[in-house]
Order: C-alpha cells, then structure tokens, then sequence
C-alpha cells in the first residue's frame, strides 16, 4: 500500500461522516424532515429516479450503476432522459413524469443536463429546482488524500439558497436597448436556508457559519438575507456567526481557504463561490452536491458540465457523480454502503494507478470504475 493510500484510509472515516452525512435533529422542521426521510433495512430495495444525462452523462450513470451493484446497495433505478421535444406542463426539454418521478420517489441522482444556450428554452435545471422547491443546495468542498492540489486543508461547506435571487428569471425589456432583471429575496426563503445551514453545522460538528452578502451595496435585498440570518444564528449560541462581504470571501477563500467552515448566501453568490471552492481541491469533476427539498426530497447531481467533446470515447471521469452518490446514501441511512463506496473511490484516486485523464493519468471511464470496484 502507497503511503497516500494508507494516509487515505486514516482520513477517510472522519472527513465522510463529517461532511458527507444528512442532518438529523429535532430543532428544524424542514431540515429534519430531508434528514429522516428514510430509515430503511438493507434487504428492502428502494426505488430512486435516475436522470443520466447529456453528453459523458449516460457513461457516468452506467458507472454509478455498477459500482452500487457490486457494493450491494438495496436500490432500484427508475430512469428519465430528457425530451427532445419541450414539454408544455413544465416548459422545458424535461417532462412531467420525470417530476413526478422525484416527487414519488423523493430521492434521485442526476447526471450532467445540457439547456441550448441563448435560444429561449428555459433551464433544465432550474426547472427541477422549481417544480420541485429545492430549496437549498449542499455542496462539500474538501482535499482528497493523495491528489496534490494547491490547498492540502481546505474542508468546507457552501449552501445556496436555490429557489430565488437573480435566478427568479423575471426579466423584461424596458425599452429597446435596456432590459431589467430582478432580483427577488424573500423573508420565508432566507429564513428556511438559514435555519437549515444552522441545523446541517450544529449536527456535522461544525463551529462557524459564514453568511455572504453584498448588502452594502444591496441594502434591502441582501439586508433581509442578513437579517434573516442573524434571527436564526441566535437560536444557535454554541454556533459561531459572521457576515461576509462576497467580493472579499472570494480574496479569503483563495488566500486560505481554511478560515472557513459552513457559508450560506443567496442563489448568484451560491452559484459563483461554490465553483470557486471546487477549483481549489481539483475541480468540478471532484466534487459532489446534493439538493434539500422539502417533504423529505433529496436529489443528487454531478455539477459539471456535460462535455459533449469526449461524449462515448470511454474518458469521463465518474467521481463527481459517484461522490453525490454517496450523498443520497447517506440521505437514504444507508451508511455502511456510503461509507464503503466512499473508501474505495478515496483509495483509488490516492494509490494513483488508475485515475483519468482529468486527474493527471490515463485510465479510460471503465477501468477507473473497475478499479473502484476492486476496492470494495
């Protein structure tokens, strides 16, 4: 054994039940009812929805597929593709029965969806986030043992505030030549993200919440955001509490990233910071993410783009949907599979023979995948 794998294996049990764990506490509604949603035996399989994808989406699925398989997880996957044609129930390449698959299975997994740019069709995935009321997206960010990146500390969490913001999609012409776009920020919103990043630091073992804003220059709408932060952080005293200026979060983040823990901030800033701590631990293509809903939905999803240049060449790196995998696991209360599934992705990537070409090797999709399975 590589001395980063055996690093690997230290580090393994306490980063994954830190950061990959579901809150589950009595002290939020919303919070707890995404935290217990499911509290299943490993011999009852349970039916979750599976949205492959575009481009590498399809090959990240099978990969997804099979490494489950071979740990043994209880799961059925009932599979949605998107549309080729749009949908006028929810106006979108995604159709109603895919939704409605969610909404009955209230637990998913979802590859990379591509929206044709500039061409009026609205967002495949802001139609989920809608239709759905995803209201919070959890995004860990932390170093992976044996890949050397430039930060070797970095363990944090962005919540996003999912439903609302500059992504309200209301946006006119004014007059020819000027649009306006707004930005909507609501007391109801802010308080259910604020309460749920309170409630996700106090069961994680997490010491400090960061709110980021911009309500110097946004008074009333970032100004409510804070406001409703600052109610909810005093029902958590043992919670440390602090605001942050979002232009200056960028410049600390990238100075040391370590001074963070759990940041919580509206939808834009959600957006642009997440994938800036993505980039510091070694891209998109590491990183998992899960979407909160409420009534208990969960819906994982691979935050990197669909590359359509190296669509079914065998080349995509699966670990971002692996990874979010393993969120939805967790979600489900299945946390000897997680666990075990989560060890072998960390082992495979430290011992470094096999890792794909995004990682630095050579490895197609299908022996990076094998390799994982090996190691379970």
């Amino acid at each position: 054994m590589t001395m980063a794998a055996a690093f690997a294996k230290r580090m393994i049990a306490t980063r994954s039940s830190q950061i990959l764990g579901t809150a589950n506490s009595t002290s939020s509604t919303a919070a707890t009812s995404a935290a217990r949603a499911f509290c299943s035996s490993s011999t009852t399989p349970i039916t979750a929805t599976l949205f492959p994808g575009d481009g590498i989406g399809p090959e990240i699925a099978e990969s997804v597929k099979k490494v489950f398989t071979t740990a043994g997880v209880p799961i059925n996957w009932e599979e949605h593709y998107v549309g080729t044609e749009i949908d006028p129930r929810t106006q979108s390449f995604l159709t109603w029965e895919s939704l409605e698959s969610v909404r009955r299975n209230k637990v998913g997994l979802k590859g990379p969806m591509a929206t044709p740019i500039g061409k009026g069709h609205r967002s495949l995935n802001l139609t989920l986030r809608k239709e759905l009321n995803l209201y919070a997206n959890v995004r860990p960010c932390y170093s992976l043992p044996g890949y050397k990146t430039r930060y070797d500390d970095v363990n944090l969490i962005t919540i996003r505030e999912n439903t609302e913001g500059e992504y309200s999609g209301l946006e006119h012409q004014v007059v020819r030549g000027v649009v306006e776009s707004l930005k909507i920020i609501t007391r109801q919103a802010s308080l259910r993200v604020a309460e749920y990043a309170f409630h996700y630091a106090k069961t994680h073992g997490r010491e400090r919440v960061s709110a980021i804003h911009k309500a110097n220059i946004m008074q009333k709408t970032d100004g409510l955001f804070l406001k409703c932060c600052r109610e909810v952080a005093e029902k958590y005293p043992e919670i440390t509490y602090e605001e942050v200026v979002i232009d200056n979060c960028c410049m600390m983040l990238v100075k040391n990233p370590a001074l963070f823990d759990v940041l919580v901030m509206p939808n834009l800033y959600g957006d642009i910071i997440s994938d800036l701590c993505a980039g510091l631990v070694g891209g998109l293509g590491l990183t998992p993410s899960c979407n909160i809903g409420e009534d208990g939905v969960a819906l994982a999803e691979a935050v990197h783009g669909s590359a359509p240049d190296i669509a079914g060449k065998n080349l995509a790196n699966p670990t971002a949907l692996l990874l979010s995998g393993v969120m939805m696991l967790r979600h489900l209360k299945l946390n000897e599979q997680a666990e075990q599934i989560h060890s072998a992705i960390i082992n495979t990537i430290a011992e470094g023979k096999y890792r794909t070409a995004d990682l630095g090797g050579s490895s197609t999709t299908t022996d990076f995948t094998k390799a994982i399975c090996d190691h379970l």
